[in-house]
C-alpha cells in the first residue's frame, strides 16, 4: 500500500514538472513574440514618385518693350486686356521723334543738292580737259568731289530711314495674340531706352496651355524621361488633383550651395481657365511602376536588433531584413528595388507574401506572467 502511494506522488511530481516545463516554454515564445513589432510581406503593385515644387507659367510669354526714348501719351491695353498681334498697346509722345525725322529729310535734300552740283562740275570739267584748258589733277579733284557727294547723299538718306523707323517705334504694338499679365507703365511715365529695354507689357500667348518650371535633384533627374504622367495640386485648390506631363529636360543645371538641380518643364491643358500664371504647384512625377511583385514594409528595412552583431551582417549586393520565426529574429538577405513612401520592391530573397517582418522593437523582454514551475 505504501509501495503504491509513494509510486503516485512521484507521478503527480513528475507530471507537474513537465507541465511546468512547457509552461516555461510557451511563455518565453509569448514574451519574444511581443518583444517585436511586426508587418507582413505582401504582393501588390509600387509606384515611384518623385516630389518637387514648381512655378506655374505660361508656355509661351513676351516682353515688350521699346526701342526708343519719350513720354507715354497714351495706353490702349490694361492688365487682362486680350491682344492680337499688330495691336496698339500704348502711343509715346512723338514731337522729339518727328523733329528728328524732318532734320533728317532736310540734310537728304541738301546732300542731294550738293551731289547735283558736284556732277555738273566735274561734267565741265571733263569737256575742258579734253580741250586742253585743264590739267589732269584738276579733273581728279572734280571727280573726287561728285564720289564724296554721292556717299553723302547715300548717308543722309539712311539717317532718314533710321528716324522714321524710331518714328514708327513710338507706337508700341502687340507682337503676338494673347493677353497682357503685366502692365509696368501709366500715361506721363517717361521711359529711357539708352542702355536696355524698358518692360512695358507682359503678354501671354494662351493661358489654355501652360507649364510648371520645376527644379529636380541631380540624384533623381536620371528617371524622369519625356512623356512621363505628372500630377500635381495648387494651394488654391487644395482638394483638387492636375494632370501633366514631362515636356522638356533642360540641360543647363542649376547649382546653389553645391547641389545641383535640373529644370524639368512639365506641360498641362489648362482650359477650365482655373490655373494662373505664379501660382505654385506641388508636383509629382511617376517615373516608374510595377504591378503584382513581393513587396515589403520600408520600416522593416530600417530595423536592427540590439544583439546586430549575433546576427549575421550586411553584406555587399544585399540588405538584411529579419523574419520572426518561433518568435526570434531571423536575418534574410534581400536585394530590393523600387520604393515608395511605404513599401519596397523585393527582387531577390528568401521572403514570400505572408512572411512576418520585424519592424521594430517593443522594449527589453520582459518575466512572462504565465506559470512556471522548477525541477528542484
Amino acid at each position: 500500500m505504501r509501495s503504491q502511494t509513494k509510486i503516485g506522488v512521484i507521478a503527480i511530481a513528475l507530471s507537474l514538472a513537465g507541465g511546468g516545463y512547457y509552461w516555461r516554454q510557451q511563455g518565453d515564445k509569448d514574451v519574444a513574440a511581443h518583444r517585436y513589432k511586426t508587418q507582413n510581406a505582401d504582393q501588390g503593385d509600387i509606384q515611384r514618385t518623385i516630389s518637387a515644387n514648381g512655378t506655374l507659367n505660361p508656355t509661351i510669354q513676351v516682353s515688350v518693350g521699346t526701342q526708343v526714348s519719350g513720354t507715354v501719351r497714351l495706353l490702349h491695353a490694361d492688365f487682362n486686356s486680350k491682344v492680337q498681334a499688330g495691336q496698339v498697346l500704348a502711343e509715346l509722345d512723338p514731337s522729339l521723334l518727328e523733329a528728328a525725322a524732318a532734320q533728317s529729310r532736310a540734310n537728304l535734300a541738301s546732300a542731294q543738292a550738293q551731289q547735283a552740283q558736284a556732277d555738273a562740275s566735274y561734267n565741265r570739267n571733263q569737256r575742258l580737259f579734253k580741250q586742253g584748258f585743264i590739267s589732269q589733277s584738276e579733273l581728279d579733284t572734280s571727280q573726287q568731289a561728285m564720289s564724296v557727294s554721292r556717299a553723302a547723299v547715300k548717308t543722309a538718306a539712311a539717317r532718314v530711314r533710321a528716324d522714321e523707323v524710331n518714328l514708327r517705334y513710338s507706337v508700341i504694338r502687340s507682337p503676338i495674340d494673347g493677353v497682357v499679365v503685366a502692365r509696368n507703365v501709366d500715361v506721363g511715365q517717361t521711359v529711357a531706352a539708352s542702355f536696355q529695354t524698358p518692360t512695358l507689357f507682359l503678354i501671354a500667348k494662351d493661358l489654355r496651355q501652360m507649364q510648371i518650371d520645376t527644379n529636380i535633384a541631380e540624384a533623381d533627374i536620371g528617371a524622369i524621361k519625356v512623356g512621363q504622367t505628372v500630377k500635381f495640386s495648387v494651394d488654391a485648390f487644395g482638394e483638387r488633383e492636375f494632370q501633366g506631363q514631362v515636356r522638356q529636360i533642360r540641360l543647363n543645371p542649376s547649382v546653389q550651395q553645391n547641389v545641383v538641380s535640373y529644370n524639368v518643364v512639365v506641360g498641362f491643358d489648362n482650359d477650365s481657365g482655373l490655373l494662373l500664371p505664379g501660382m505654385t504647384a506641388h508636383v509629382r512625377i511617376l517615373a516608374e511602376r510595377k504591378r503584382d511583385i513581393v513587396r515589403i514594409p520600408n520600416a522593416a528595412l530600417r530595423f536592427k536588433p540590439a544583439d546586430a552583431d549575433d546576427a549575421p551582417k550586411q553584406r555587399k549586393g544585399g540588405t538584411n531584413v529579419y523574419k520572426l520565426v518561433n518568435g526570434q529574429p531571423v536575418a534574410v538577405k534581400v536585394r530590393t528595388g523600387i520604393t515608395d513612401n511605404f513599401f519596397t520592391e523585393v527582387r531577390e530573397g528568401e521572403v514570400k507574401p505572408g512572411d512576418m517582418l520585424i519592424t521594430r522593437e517593443n522594449g527589453a523582454k520582459q518575466k512572462s506572467g504565465n506559470f512556471q514551475m522548477r525541477m528542484f
